[in-house]
Order: C-alpha cells, then sequence, then structure tokens
C-alpha cells in the first residue's frame, strides 16, 4: 500500500485522478482534514509567537496541540481509508464455486465492510473534534490569520461530510440492521453538528473584517 504522505503533490493528485478505485473520495476526506489541521497549527504558531497575544496563549497552545495530533491521525486515516476499501475489492473476488467458498466470501465481504464503514467516520469524528476547537481560535488567535481559520474549518467541515459519504455508501453492503442503525443516527448527528460549528467559526471570522 502507497503512503500517500510521501508522495509529493502532483504525485497525490495524479493518483487521486487515475481509475484505480483506491484512493478515493475517503482518502481525499481526510487529506482535507489534515489541511485543516494544519491551518490550525500555523494560526496558533502565528499567535504564540507574537508577545503582543501573550494574554491568549494559554488558550491557544492546547489547540495547537490537538491540531498537530490531529493531523498525525488523519494523515493515517487517509492510508487506512484506502487499505479497508482494497479488502473490500479482494474479498469480492473470492472464489464462490461451492457452498463453502460462497460462505468464506460473504463473511470477508461483510467484515470488510464494516471496517471500510469505521474508518471514515473516524476521519469525520476526528474532524469534527478539531471542529470544536475552532471558534475560540477564531476568536482568541492572532487576527491577521483570521481568515486561515475560517479557511480550516471550511476543509474539516468538507472532510467531515465527505467521510460521511463514504460511510454511507459501505453501509449498503452490511446486512447488521443494528450496526448499521446507529451509524446513521451518527452520521446524522456529526452532518448537522458539523455544519453548526463551521458557520460559528464563519461568523466569529467575518466579525473581524
Amino acid at each position: 500500500m502507497t503512503d500517500f504522505s510521501r508522495l509529493s503533490l502532483a504525485e497525490f493528485l495524479a493518483a487521486l485522478s487515475s481509475a484505480a478505485p483506491t484512493p478515493g473520495g475517503g482518502t481525499a476526506a481526510a487529506v482535507a482534514g489534515a489541511m485543516g489541521a494544519s491551518l490550525m497549527e500555523m494560526v496558533t504558531a502565528l499567535t504564540l509567537s507574537k508577545e503582543k497575544y501573550a494574554a491568549a496563549h494559554e488558550a491557544v497552545r492546547p489547540i495547537g496541540e490537538a491540531a498537530a495530533a490531529g493531523r498525525v491521525e488523519l494523515v493515517a486515516l487517509a492510508r487506512e481509508d484506502s487499505e479497508a476499501y482494497d479488502a473490500v475489492v479482494a474479498a469480492r473476488r473470492l472464489p464462490k464455486e461451492t457452498p463453502e467458498q460462497k460462505a468464506e466470501r460473504d463473511g470477508r465481504i461483510a467484515e470488510a465492510n464494516r471496517i471500510a464503514t469505521l474508518v471514515p467516520m473516524r476521519t469525520a469524528r476526528t474532524a469534527l473534534r478539531l471542529l470544536a476547537r475552532l471558534p475560540e481560535l477564531a476568536e482568541k488567535g492572532n487576527p491577521n490569520a483570521v481568515s486561515d481559520a475560517g479557511s480550516a474549518s471550511l476543509l474539516l467541515e468538507a472532510a467531515a461530510q465527505a467521510a460521511l459519504l463514504n460511510v454511507g455508501i459501505n453501509l449498503s453492503g452490511i446486512s447488521d440492521e443494528a450496526f448499521k442503525g446507529e451509524m446513521q443516527r451518527e452520521t446524522a448527528n456529526v452532518q448537522t453538528e458539523a455544519q453548526r460549528l463551521r458557520d460559528q467559526v464563519l461568523a466569529a471570522v467575518r466579525r473581524q473584517f
């Protein structure tokens, strides 16, 4: 499996644009989230490096630390998402000539679809967790970088929403109704909260223009 974090931007975009099933939308969602986390780190750095914003340092420092941890997590999830879908493809290619083979194949497909659902849900959760830190950063961070905080909110909300689309499509291959219901309820909650937080951040940003 390719480590996308070691590709150049041009190489990654070429891989994303190819006819290969991976990397796809789930990986792109995680990368968008990592970009949003990076912008959060930048806003934090531009705040902590200026003594004139010393009053905000205590509040802003842990936000930057959370963003740094989230960026690492999202880069890992970009790889995991492609690995998860590759496992789905591999399971579908298993032989199904005998009842035993069919049972083995069905079981492997079900488990692969479950993992391929959980990975993008983790991406959405991570993006939402970072989004929840952004209103304070937009209010207290370096005002010269407030548009970057706003950009981070848009990237993180896009990451969450795109990841949830991958949750939805992979749920279609799962027969466990209890699991499906749990994932669908969480999807609805994350969608609503991500939109609310994005709007809150953008309102805070625009008040400073």
